[in-house]
């Protein structure tokens, strides 16, 4: 996908992933509509790039359908929407105090599952009226999930439940949205430097880094942008999660 011009949609803006990646859009031509509930910080990103900066929080349903409607107005339908909203929270099942509240699993289903099924259909819908490109795409949408599908650890099992229902959509959505010229994808984040990692692990020291097999770091937000805009511009990527963990498993 040629990003010059390119209207796009990025949530969860604010902060990490999310700011990194409008970044990049914006750098590579790219119209941004920066989203996030942090009023002060999305306006912040957006001032930096030159974006359109919408206050809303995602499990909000109908302040979605407003912020996607108010960026349509501005730069015209996405052709992109990266959505890199996450609510970490660790917790036991059964702590000191009792069960886990139901109310905190709730929270975490309504901002990481939901609001992603309920911004991709609002996209997609857009998606859909705009004319193909070139090669008969018409867009793009890219969901954040996370490793911790795949490795969650104790205490994890409400936020991999959460993320798993992303990474659950992905394939099936590709598919039905393919015919429309629309692809689906998934990016996977292992351990990122982000304010989700940091409500995810109370502990962190340098030895959880040295547990990466290669690099021995924490993931830096710019290496989630260059996928995002590697995935975009590769056409053949499509119904799939990438993990981008640096071969951490745990």
């Amino acid at each position: 996908m040629d990003l010059w011009g390119c209207p796009a949609v990025v949530t969860g803006a604010a902060s990490g992933l999310g700011a990194e990646t409008s970044r990049h859009l914006t750098e590579a031509g790219a119209r941004v509509t920066v989203i996030d509930r942090d009023a002060a910080g999305v306006a912040k990103v957006a001032a930096e790039i030159d974006a359109l900066a919408i206050p809303c929080d995602v499990a909000d349903s109908a302040a979605v359908e407003q912020a996607l409607a108010t960026s349509r107005e501005a730069h015209g339908a996405a052709r992109v929407l990266v959505h890199c909203v996450g609510r970490g929270h660790a917790a036991p099942l059964v702590g000191a105090d009792g069960p886990m509240q139901l109310d905190d699993f709730r929270q975490l289903v309504e901002v990481n599952l939901i609001s992603t099924f309920n911004t991709m259909r609002l996209a997609a819908a857009d998606m859909a009226t705009l004319e193909p490109m070139a090669n008969g795409e018409r867009g793009v949408i890219i969901c954040t999930a996370s490793v911790s599908v795949y490795d969650g650890q104790s205490g994890e099992a409400a936020y991999a439940a959460s993320k798993g229902g992303v990474v659950s959509m992905i394939l099936p959505a590709a598919r039905e949205l393919g015919r429309l010229g629309i692809r689906v994808v998934g990016i996977a984040p292992g351990l990122f430097g982000t304010q989700t990692l940091f409500e995810m692990e109370k502990n962190l020291d340098s030895r959880l880094a040295r547990q990466i097999p290669f690099p021995h770091r924490f993931g830096d937000a710019a290496e989630f942008a260059q996928l995002v805009l590697h995935v975009l511009k590769n056409i053949m990527i499509n119904g799939t999660v990438l993990r981008l963990d640096g071969g951490y498993h745990r």
